[in-house]
């Protein structure tokens, strides 16, 4: 039903807000391990891996697997192998960094469910040469696998507090340093 209106609408609209709360996760995620990680090339790594694979994740949900199946099968292996990748280097990151000494249990957890998630790709793809509704099960086994995946950094991002900061800039491109102070000093008292 995905495939032919409204369903395949649905499910494209479903996608791409599924991927971009994915990829706000995963930035949240960078910036969470930015500074306490030794291997800086390994956090960025795995950011990249993460927005490639949800851009790859769009492309499933606009294009139908019988309309352009070309297509929609280089967004599945883009979403499943490169988030596959992600969370095994996700669990690496969460083992060494151990926020709060807490990240070696759930270094475990995410571990097993990077093997879970390996497991149900490789297995779809042996059972992809028998026409049955195995496969399907095995994809959507994998979607629900990523999703307990991305929901586990919630434990993490409790410990964290995020925060945007907009403030106008004058034209001048070179603040002076006191007005720099003034901005700091302004932004410090207004978090306390």
């Amino acid at each position: 039903t995905g495939n032919f209106p409204p369903a395949s609408c649905y499910f494209s609209e479903i996608l791409n807000l599924t991927a971009f709360a994915a990829f706000v996760v995963g930035i949240l995620r960078y910036f969470q391990v930015k500074t306490k990680l030794d291997k800086r090339w390994l956090n960025i790594f795995s950011l990249v891996c993460f927005s490639v694979a949800c851009f790859g994740m769009t492309i499933v949900g606009n294009f139908q697997l019988l309309e352009m199946w070309v297509i929609h099968n280089g967004g599945t292996l883009l979403a499943f192998g490169l988030g596959n990748l992600y969370c095994w280097l996700q669990s690496y990151i969460t083992w060494k960094v151990n926020l709060n000494n807490q990240g070696k249990v759930f270094a475990i957890g995410r571990v097993v469910l990077s093997a879970a998630i390996t497991f149900c790709i490789i297995l779809q793809r042996v059972l992809v040469v028998i026409p049955h509704m195995h496969t399907v099960r095995c994809q959507w086994a994998v979607v629900m696998l990523f999703l307990i995946y991305i929901s586990t950094f919630a434990i993490d991002f409790r410990h964290c507090r995020f925060e945007v900061v907009c403030r106008d800039t004058p034209l001048n491109l070179t603040p002076s340093l006191v007005s720099v102070r003034e901005q700091r000093s302004h932004i410090v008292k207004r978090n306390y």
